[in-house]
């Protein structure tokens, strides 16, 4: 049986944890078919005391307070699955049978190397919010969740690796459009802004994602290298991190890593360098000159 683990860091969300796992048990066809591997900060002591269905197989990691990259990693050190997804306390699982419906569709693929995600109701196929990968794919990519995002881009981290997989000729992106992992964010609505929400800094790994451009080129060679049946290449070395804040620098970076990468499609590498670029402006409050612009890139996109 093809076995599922979820990987969950959580912090002061007692309710909707307890809220998820209520959906979990409603929407799995075979909860023995999953477990749940929970990330806990050592001073949320409210998580750590949820009480818990003898029904749901999961495991507790607790540690010090850290980033979102070290939580999933911790979590995919302690899992056990053939797959592996990301997921947030604030989801919602509306789908029957989901468990069966992903399970199904790995065993349809026989080298094991693809990224799936589900329709959150939010981003939808916009980018896979929720990664969903086999074992196999965590480890050919060795760090697949880095340690330096602190709490956003994963899930365009994972995307653009398999966006340049797909340009080099290998569409290995599937997205779940009937099966519905609802997204219960403030932003639409669905939630209160509560200190989780308020803790994460908005545009703190954007320097990150742009550091890790060769990164994720060089985990892309390797999906293709295992694909083909090749030695693997080298594994990337981590790169350093440097925070940017004179405009043209950081103008140059996002050329270098976004514009001038071969291993993008034109359509995609123009998304990220405007979608950088109108994100640095508006961290800096010089985005009214530019916001037209985006608008109408934007609209062409979607």
């Amino acid at each position: 049986m093809t076995t599922i683990s979820l990987l969950l860091p959580t912090r002061g969300r007692k309710d909707l944890l307890a809220r998820l796992f209520d959906s979990l048990m409603a929407q799995t066809s075979d909860l023995s078919r999953i477990e749940i591997v929970l990330c806990i900060d050592d001073d949320d002591l409210e998580s750590q005391s949820l009480s818990l269905s003898p029904a749901l197989n999961v495991r507790k990691i607790i540690g010090p307070r850290s980033t979102m990259g070290t939580y999933n990693t911790k979590c995919l050190s302690a899992s056990t699955g053939d797959i592996v997804i990301l997921f947030n306390d604030d989801i919602v699982v509306r789908t029957p049978n989901w468990d069966k419906i992903i399970a199904s569709f790995d065993e349809g693929h026989k080298d094991k190397i693809y990224l799936a995600y589900v329709n959150d109701l939010f981003k939808k196929e916009k980018v896979g919010s929720f990664p969903i990968l086999s074992r196999k794919v965590c480890e050919i990519l060795t760090d697949p969740f880095p340690a330096d995002y602190k709490g956003e881009h994963i899930d365009y981290h994972l995307f653009d690796i398999f966006k340049r997989l797909e340009s080099a000729g290998y569409p290995r992106i599937h997205y779940f459009e009937d099966v519905v992992f609802e997204h219960m964010h403030f932003s639409q609505g669905k939630a209160h802004v509560d200190q989780t929400y308020l803790d994460r800094k908005m545009y703190a790994d954007d320097q990150v994602f742009i550091a890790y451009s060769s990164f994720r080129r060089k985990s892309a060679e390797r999906l293709k290298d295992a694909i083909e049946g090749k030695s693997l290449s080298m594994r990337p070395e981590k790169p350093a991190v440097v925070d940017v804040t004179d405009g043209r620098k950081y103008l140059k970076d996002l050329y270098v890593a976004f514009l001038k990468d071969g291993s993008l499609s034109v359509r995609w590498r123009s998304k990220l360098f405007l979608w950088f670029l109108w994100r640095f402006l508006a961290k800096n409050g010089k985005l009214l000159w530019v916001k037209k612009l985006y608008q109408t890139a934007r609209r062409q996109w979607t």
